[in-house]
């Protein structure tokens, strides 16, 4: 049975009471639908990105981006992972708003097919490893680490699964997302790909248990702010043989954690001037009209030509940029036709980040 070894030290108990205060903050804050739209685009370029360089992908952020709105036919192999790693963050991310993804070990080598799709042979892709595999320096390339034999990794998947669910009301969920991320590195189940799929994977825990990084930051870019620091504390050194009953995870625990809060931390700065681009900005006439639905429940096109001077055809644009942002919504048809408010849920930061359990 895994039992992992850590310590809650200042530093990590610290980290969570921050992130779960930054994470009450935004719940706290409401933003226009088009503005998360667009900031949920660029936390996925970024997290494409991120986590492909970790891996040694040499394209950078531009060229990423320009992949990913082009989506070229004939393709190399650092293009293909690319593609395959947002596709990844596009369909699991549907998935959990409809509520389908739990954590299993079908799911984690469904992940593994799409990051590895055409990258690695049918064998080995969606397939746990069949062969021993090293963990080599990338500068100096000697073998650094022995994962376990692979007539162990299928067992080693399973007691890990079997911990973060039974410990789901016991453990603090970014405790366990965090063992979760540095076991799946020790375990290495797969031939290739294995950072990428923790990763995604550890998204997918974050998000079932509260903090979904999908649609606003990208954890992925605070570890390729510093990959040799990464590998160094998500890594082992030695053979696992020999390691296993001695593996501490306190230290990743608050590399972890901090790098959470550093990026909910430059989500927290950032987001309010999103806001203020000129598709977003609300002007004088706008605020009149929203302050009218407020007071008297709904409004009409004959109500805001009272309001303001405006022509027929730019009261029209009006209505449609708040409609557009998501903050009324069209009743009635014709000359029936009102507006009213519209309830933000689902458009707000709570539905993008509910607050994590302490």
């Amino acid at each position: 049975m895994f039992t992992p070894k850590y310590t809650i030290t200042n530093q990590l108990l610290a980290n969570i009471t921050r992130i779960n205060g930054l994470i009450s903050d935004l719940n706290n804050c409401r933003f226009p639908k088009v503005v998360l739209v667009a900031f949920e685009k660029t936390a996925r370029e970024v997290s494409t990105f991120a986590s492909t360089s970790i891996e040694g992908n040499p394209l950078p952020l531009t060229e990423v981006k320009k992949i990913l709105k082009s989506k070229p036919a004939n393709i190399r192999d650092s293009e293909k992972e690319v593609i395959n790693y947002n596709h990844a963050l596009e369909t699991l991310n549907q998935l959990l708003e409809s509520d389908k993804l739990e954590l299993s070990l079908r799911l984690i080598l469904d992940i593994h097919k799409r990051v590895i799709d055409g990258l690695l042979s049918t064998f080995e892709t969606g397939k746990l490893r069949h062969h021993l595999v090293v963990v080599n320096d990338p500068r100096s390339g000697k073998i650094v680490y022995l994962p376990p034999e692979v007539e162990k990794v299928k067992e080693l998947i399973d007691d890990l699964i079997l911990y973060v669910k039974d410990s789901s009301n016991l453990v603090d969920p970014l405790i366990l997302a965090g063992i979760f991320h540095k076991q799946m590195v020790i375990i290495h189940p797969f031939m290739d790909g294995n950072g990428r799929t923790t990763r995604l994977a550890t998204k997918v825990l974050l998000a079932k248990m509260g903090l979904n990084t999908f649609n606003l930051f990208s954890f992925e870019n605070y570890y390729n702010q510093n990959v040799t620091k990464y590998f160094q504390i998500v890594g082992e050194y030695g053979d696992y043989t020999d390691l296993a009953r001695s593996i501490d995870f306190t230290n990743w625990l608050e590399y972890f954690t901090g790098g959470l809060l550093d990026e909910l931390l430059r989500v927290n700065k950032l987001l309010p001037t999103i806001g203020n681009t000129p598709d977003t900005k609300l002007e004088t006439h706008h605020l009149k009209m929203l302050a009218y639905i407020k007071q008297n429940g709904f409004i009409t096109d004959k109500n805001y030509a009272n309001l303001t001077d405006r022509a027929k055809a730019t009261r029209t644009l009006d209505f449609q940029k708040l409609l557009e942002l998501g903050l009324i919504e069209r009743k009635g048809k014709g000359r029936s036709t009102y507006y009213l408010q519209r309830e933000l849920d689902s458009s707000s930061v709570r539905g993008r980040i509910d607050k994590v359990r302490a």
